[in-house]
């Protein structure tokens, strides 16, 4: 199994973390979107990373369909969302809210980084800062201070932490992060764990293969 895209974009980022954290094979491709559109697009001619090939070439997109599909192979993964009921509904509250926040990330980043200044649209991106700040916001107040949300590390822990480190990575420079003290700290557990140190958020790097 391959999982094509650069630990750079979160989500690609969120679904190496989480196969590392439950011992999940698979190898790790560090192709660009931009840098090797020619690679990518023999694989996905859609162009989404991340992209990921099943041992029976069957190619899917999207973090959250991905992750979902895997979990269906491997308990271990399965078991990184709670079965409780109350427990589980929070977590994937806050991997709504993650995944919310990633998205408003990746929106400001590509304003500034890919549209000329004259092009921009400034109630645009107030809104989008708006809604990244919301997502902060929630999880910087509903994440625990201490530990992880249902007990164990899990996919939500994850994808908030992926989250946290992509905004402070490429908008923190127009981001107060002091206000997201709790978030900051939740996210400095997460990043000193192996899984995540393992696949870090960085341009070109390839996770370890898993065997």
């Amino acid at each position: 199994m391959q999982l094509i895209g650069m630990l750079d974009s979160p989500y690609v980022r969120r679904v190496a973390v989480a196969l590392i954290a439950a011992n999940v094979p698979f190898e790790h491709r560090p192709i660009s979107l931009f840098r090797h559109i020619d690679a990518f697009s023999a694989i996905n001619p859609l162009l989404k990373a991340p992209t990921f090939v099943a041992d029976d070439g069957t190619v899917l997109i999207d973090s959250t369909l991905i992750l979902d599909y895997l979990a269906g192979l491997y308990p271990a993964l399965a078991a990184l969302t709670p079965r409780e009921p109350g427990d589980r509904g929070r977590a994937l509250r806050l991997t709504g809210v993650a995944l919310v926040a990633m998205e408003k990330a990746v929106q400001r980043h590509y304003e500034r980084a890919l549209r000329p200044e004259d092009k921009r649209h400034q109630p645009w991106v107030d809104r989008v800062m708006g809604q990244l700040h919301q997502g902060l916001g929630a999880l910087d107040s509903e994440l625990p201070e201490t530990g992880w949300i249902a007990g164990d590390l899990g996919l939500a822990d994850i994808a908030a932490a992926c989250a946290y480190g992509f905004a402070a990575g490429v908008v923190g420079d127009v981001v107060d992060l002091g206000a997201y003290r709790n978030l900051g700290a939740f996210s400095a557990r997460a990043e000193a764990l192996p899984a995540f140190r393992a696949a870090p958020a960085e341009d070109g790097v390839a996770a370890p293969v898993a065997v």
